[in-house]
C-alpha cells in the first residue's frame, strides 16, 4: 500500500478537538469530510461510532485506530491525529489514547483497508516511532515520518 496515495497533509491534525471518545470521533470524521471524498458526513461518523460500540478501537500504548466500512466513501480515505493529552478510549490496557490513525474505506472492498492498517501497524509497534510522532512539531513533521517509515 503507497501510504502517499491516502495520507497528506490535510489530513494531518496536530492537535485533534474533544474530550471524550465520542468528540473525537466526530472531530476525525471533520477531518476526513474535508478531503471531499465523503459523501455523508452522517453515514461515515454513524459507521465508525457503530464499529466503536461493538469493541473499542483504543488498542494499546496510546494508539487508537477507528474505522468503518460505508458506502459513503469509494476509496480508501484516512486520518492521522494527535492529542498529546490524551483521551480515554476504552483502551486494552487502560492507558488514554494520544496517538489517532482513522479509515473509512468502501464497504465492499477489503484490501486496500487491510493492507494501509498493516503498513500503519508497523510503524506504531515501535515505542520510539510512538514518541517520535508524539514529539513532531507540524502536521509536514508528523506526515514525513509516517511516510519515511513506509516499507520498513
Amino acid at each position: 500500500m503507497n501510504l502517499r496515495k491516502v495520507l497528506n497533509k490535510n489530513v494531518v491534525c496536530m492537535d485533534l478537538p474533544g474530550s471524550s471518545k465520542a468528540e473525537v470521533i466526530e472531530a476525525l470524521v471533520d477531518i476526513a469530510v474535508s478531503t471531499g471524498k465523503i459523501k455523508s458526513k452522517k453515514a461515515a461518523l454513524q459507521c465508525v461510532l457503530e464499529r466503536e460500540d461493538k469493541m473499542s478501537t483504543g488498542i494499546q500504548a496510546g494508539i487508537a485506530i477507528p474505522h468503518g466500512k460505508t458506502d459513503a466513501v469509494d476509496e480508501l480515505v484516512a486520518c492521522v491525529a494527535l492529542k498529546r493529552e490524551g483521551v480515554d478510549f476504552n483502551s486494552l490496557d487502560g492507558d488514554p489514547s494520544r496517538i489517532f490513525i482513522m479509515t473509512l474505506s468502501p464497504a465492499n472492498k477489503v484490501g486496500p483497508h487491510v493492507q494501509f492498517l498493516a503498513e500503519i501497524s508497523r510503524l506504531l509497534r515501535q515505542a520510539e516511532a510512538r514518541e517520535q510522532m508524539l514529539s513532531a512539531g507540524s502536521a509536514d513533521e508528523l506526515l514525513d515520518f509516517v511516510l519515511s517509515a513506509e516499507g520498513k
